[in-house]
């Protein structure tokens, strides 16, 4: 009930947040700025020499215009709705032929001037907000061809060895031009004030940051190992994940603090400050690639890993994974040199060619691990046809193909190509190896939040979800990975945000915040009413069972109904537009769901009328079954020998329906038994009665009756009626009732005859006689006519052969 409520509160926090943000007046743009941005974005387009940095910026300021713009679009939205709801009072405008009165039509013309006057500014805010997107939609087309362009872009060969000269020298001038600013630095050490003020605070940082990237580490990994062997279950796998998150952050606090001591000493000049900004970027690159590889290819056995790879391929993939690191963190390390050095692009290829060659093998080698991961699954799956198997080894194809595209590309000289296909390759492989680690995660999370065991997180649905929303959160990464700006992503949202037209309305994301919010709102307020009916009001009223659901089934249908209205309608959401379109659609699905309709019709009368409860013993259609439940398509019936069978709810409405147990549990038992025909009727009368009369579950009001109803073909025929009780015991009484009329009846002596009959044969001589053996005695030409039982059997007898 906690969490109940404090969802609620958020989402009530969220809907008061989003309605009084709608809220809000709308104040008009300055639009002859707006023309002033607008004219000088369409002069620098058409002349097409500004630089990128320039272009960038001028969209910047197109974008919040583009903005303000939008929000422009909703300005007297109140008034707006107000007038066409005086105009849809008055009804339709009259036809070519029709007239109206001249009041009606004066007051008509009156409000169409008044909504043409109200939608003057946000026509006028439209088209200015086509004009700046359209304007934003041009640079970026003008980026992306110079992004093309420039990967495109043919350079000299990193093969030409002349080229290596001029690099090694540009690096060693490099390297010797920040040697001096950190000779000048220390020199300067002795006598700079500040710095020897300084210098405490900077040997403290000094001697945290070295024990935190020599020791933070493997101290992290020590505390891993230890809770991996003395917990289990699913905390040991969580608190395992997050506590060696320290073997990223520690080593990253530590080059944090170092960096930090050397610029309060100022030991280094302008160059090295630069490079040293580089370094926190490249530590934290390499030991997140070594804790994603641990992950990724765990050392323990017992690991719950994404890859299905034998125990050495594990350690060979932790390995590649640390040497990706290294290679990401070293071209941070030459781009940075190369911003710094101006170097030319000859010189930059040839110090980006080794990195790019030792990439290629390393991809070649994650490529053959991948494809023998999808080999092992195919081989353990019983479904030959593994998506998993495949997408796996789809990728470590592709990892190959890049491992050898990547180095050829860099050879020829293409250097600016191969660097766009490597690298992003490698963050991209990182952005999926992290993804498969999350899973397990969420899976572990949600089991240990739910006290699951880890078979029943694998077959929830949460976890699943929570897993899908964490890959599609991960397509925007994956752009800017390959590419894309950080603008090209905001442009996206923006769209977005903008939503699109259903008719004369516009519907936006915050529409359908408020929509979903409200909806979920009403729906908690409705589950919360029924759990409240249910456990504390009705079971205080003296309905049964079955009236008490019916109620609470009620209440459910009427609440998700009214929170759909109240949804739509806070929202804002104008559909009467979709009415005609609606209506059509409703008669096709009217034909189409005929047999659906009527079963749900049928549902709704049965929990009106309660003709049938949950819990009540029924037989319908020739089945017998106790209700188990009652929902608006079809009625779950459980049988007797405990099979659940499914009846539309239009047969219980149309149909005959036998009632067992409807309003109480009385029901009656028949008993029919026969005597021979020499017992003494009055005597076999008064022992069923004492029968009867005797056995506890039979009601003595109605009390029991016995009838003497016929003379049967074999015996004296008694029909018994009992009224009991408890109708389910109905088998029960009747088996034990015929039990004691049989155990009275032999102590009474009084007989329960056997049916018996005589064939006589009119001409017996037309039959075939049988031969007759040497020796043995001819039958007699009539049989032996045998005893009757009774006198009363043989006068039957007699009077049988005399028909015959």
């Amino acid at each position: 009930m906690v969490r109940l409520t404090s969802l609620f509160g958020a989402l009530a926090l969220v809907l008061a947040l989003a309605l009084s943000a709608a809220a809000q007046p709308v104040r008009p743009p300055d639009y002859s700025q707006f023309d002033t941005v607008a004219s000088n974005a369409e002069q620098m387009l058409q002349r097409g020499q500004a630089t990128n940095d320039a272009l960038t910026q001028l969209r910047d300021r197109l974008v919040s215009w583009r903005d303000e713009l939008l929000t422009a679009q909703s300005i007297n939205q109140t008034r707006v709705d107000s007038v066409r709801n005086q105009l849809n009072a008055l009804g339709p405008p009259p036809g070519e032929d029709e007239t109206e009165p001249e009041a009606t039509a004066e007051q008509r013309e009156t409000l169409n001037e008044q909504l043409e006057t109200l939608l003057a500014p946000r026509r006028r805010a439209e088209a200015a907000y086509s004009r700046a997107d359209s304007l934003i939609g041009e640079i970026d087309a003008l980026l992306r061809a110079r992004q093309a362009e420039q990967l495109m872009e043919l350079g000299p060969s990193p093969l030409n060895p002349v080229l290596w000269v001029d690099a090694v020298g540009a690096t060693a001038e490099t390297g010797r031009s920040i040697a001096k600013e950190s000779i000048a630095g220390w020199e300067q050490l002795g006598g700079d004030e500040f710095a020897r003020r300084d210098l405490p605070i900077a040997l403290v940082y000094f001697v945290i940051s070295l024990f935190l990237l020599v020791r933070g580490r493997y101290r992290t990994e020590q505390l891993t190992d230890y809770l991996w062997r003395r917990i289990s279950g699913q905390s040991r796998d969580v608190l395992w994940f997050v506590i060696s998150l320290g073997q990223i952050l520690l080593p990253y606090a530590g080059i944090q603090l170092l960096v930090a001591a050397i610029q309060r000493l100022s030991l280094v000049g302008q160059q090295g400050n630069a490079l040293l900004g580089t370094l926190p970027e490249i530590v934290l690159t390499v030991f997140a690639a070594r804790w994603l590889g641990s992950h990724v290819f765990p050392r323990e056995p017992d690991a719950d890993t994404p890859l299905n790879a034998p125990g050495t391929m594990q350690y060979q993939g932790r390995v590649l994974s640390a040497g990706l690191g290294v290679i990401l963190g070293l071209n941070l390390l030459v781009t940075e040199i190369g911003d710094l050095s101006a170097f030319a692009a000859g010189e930059e290829a040839v110090l980006s060619l080794p990195l790019i060659l030792v990439s290629g093998l390393v991809f070649q080698r994650l490529g053959q691990i991948l494809l023998t991961d999808a080999a092992y699954r195919r081989s353990e799956e019983e479904d030959s046809i593994s998506v998993r198997a495949q997408v796996t080894a789809l990728l470590g194809r592709v990892v190959q193909v890049v491992g050898v595209f990547a180095p050829l590309m860099a050879a020829i000289g293409y250097i600016n190509l191969a660097q766009y296909i490597i690298y992003p390759s490698m963050l991209s492989l990182a952005l999926i190896g992290f993804l498969a680690v999350l899973s397990p995660l969420v899976r572990d999370t949600y089991a240990l939040i739910r006290r699951a065991s880890t078979e029943e997180a694998d077959q929830a649905l949460i976890p699943v979800l929570l897993n899908l929303a964490l890959t599609l959160a991960a397509i925007p990464v994956f752009a800017l990975i390959w590419g894309a700006r950080k603008t090209d992503i905001l442009e996206v949202w923006a769209q977005f945000r903008s939503g699109f037209s259903i008719g004369d309305t516009r519907v936006s994301p915050t529409d359908f915040l408020v929509f979903f919010v409200v909806f979920a709102i009403g729906l908690i307020m409705t589950r919360l009413l029924q759990g409240t009916m249910r456990s504390t009001v009705l079971p205080r009223t003296k309905m049964d069972a079955g009236g008490r659901n019916a109620i609470v089934s009620g209440l459910g249908y009427i609440g998700i109904f009214l929170a759909v209205v109240l949804a739509v309608t806070s929202a804002g959401i104008d559909l009467s537009s979709l009415a005609i379109v609606a209506g059509a659609l409703s008669v096709g699905i009217g034909f189409g769901l005929q047999t659906i309709v009527s079963n749900f019709v049928s549902g709704i009368i049965l929990l009106i009328e309660r003709p049938i409860s949950e819990g009540d013993w029924i037989e319908v259609g020739g089945r017998m079954g106790i209700v188990k439940d009652i929902s608006v398509r079809s009625t779950r019936i459980e049988t007797f020998d405990r099979t659940d069978v499914i009846v539309p709810n239009a047969d219980f409405v149309s149909g005959t329906v036998t009632n067992w147990t409807r309003g109480n549990l009385v029901g009656r038992v028949t008993l029919k038994i026969g005597v021979a025909y020499n017992s003494d009727t009055r005597h076999v009368e008064r022992i069923l009665m004492e029968v009867c009369e005797a056995h506890p579950l039979v009601a003595i009001d109605p009390p029991p009756a016995a009838y003497f109803l016929n003379y049967g073909e074999h015996a004296l025929e008694f029909t018994c009626y009992c009224m009991l009780r408890d109708v389910n015991y109905i088998l029960v009484v009747q088996s034990e009732l015929n039990h004691q009329i049989r155990e009275r009846f032999r102590e009474e002596g009084i007989e329960i005859p056997l049916p018996q009959r005589d064939v006589w044969l009119r001409n017996p001589e037309t039959l075939q006689q049988p031969k007759v053996p040497d020796g043995a005695p001819e039958p007699d030409e009539r049989p032996e006519r045998p005893q009757p039982a009774t006198r009363d059997a043989e006068a039957i007898d007699h009077a049988q052969g005399e028909d015959v």
